[in-house]
C-alpha cells in the first residue's frame, strides 16, 4: 500500500515539473510579451537592412516593451524590408518618431527602439514611420575594420637607398 502512495506522489511531482517546464519554455520563447488582451494598432517602418530582426521581436521605448514586430516583408518596388509593428494602444507616438534596430548586448536579440519626437501631431493606425536607422550587422563592421587595417600598411618608400658602387 505504501508503494502505491509513493508512486502516486512521484507521478504528481513529475507532471507538475513537466507543466512548469512547458510554462517556462513558452515565456522564454516570447509568449505575447505582456501584450495579451491589450488592444494594439499597426504602424509600418521600412529599413534597408534588418539584420537578424525576427517577427515577435520586442518594440521598446526607454527600455519598456511597448509592442511587438508582427511581420517582415520585402517591398518589391524599393527592395527594402517593410516591418509591421503592433503597438499597445496606450502608447502614442508623434509623427517625427524615429525607429532603430538595436541589439541587446553584443550578440543578443535584436529589437526595435522607438525614440519619441517633438511634434504635437500623433501617428494614427496604419501610418508609416519615416525616420529609420537600419541594423548594424556585425559581419559588415568586421569587414570595415579589416579593410581599414589593411589600408594602413607602410609602403616601401622609406627603405634605405642602395649603395652605389663606382
Amino acid at each position: 500500500m505504501k508503494k502505491n502512495v509513493l508512486e502516486f506522489w512521484v507521478g504528481v511531482f513529475v507532471l507538475l515539473g513537466m507543466a512548469a517546464l512547458g510554462v517556462l519554455s513558452f515565456r522564454v520563447a516570447g509568449g505575447n510579451g505582456g501584450l495579451t488582451g491589450n488592444p494594439t494598432y499597426a504602424l509600418y517602418a521600412e529599413f534597408s537592412d534588418i539584420g537578424g530582426l525576427k517577427a515577435n521581436a520586442p518594440i521598446r521605448t526607454a527600455g519598456v516593451v511597448v509592442g511587438r514586430v508582427e511581420s517582415i516583408t520585402l517591398d518589391p518596388e524599393t527592395y527594402q524590408a517593410k516591418v509591421t509593428l503592433k503597438v499597445n494602444n496606450q502608447y502614442k507616438f508623434s509623427t517625427d518618431v524615429s525607429a532603430q534596430i538595436l541589439t541587446s548586448g553584443l550578440l543578443g536579440e535584436q529589437y526595435i527602439g522607438l525614440t519619441q519626437g517633438a511634434d504635437e501631431a500623433m501617428l494614427n493606425a496604419g501610418d508609416t514611420i519615416t525616420e529609420t536607422s537600419s541594423a548594424m550587422v556585425l559581419e559588415n563592421l568586421i569587414n570595415q575594420f579589416v579593410a581599414n587595417m589593411g589600408g594602413e600598411k607602410k609602403s616601401d618608400d622609406t627603405a634605405k637607398p642602395e649603395a652605389v658602387s663606382q
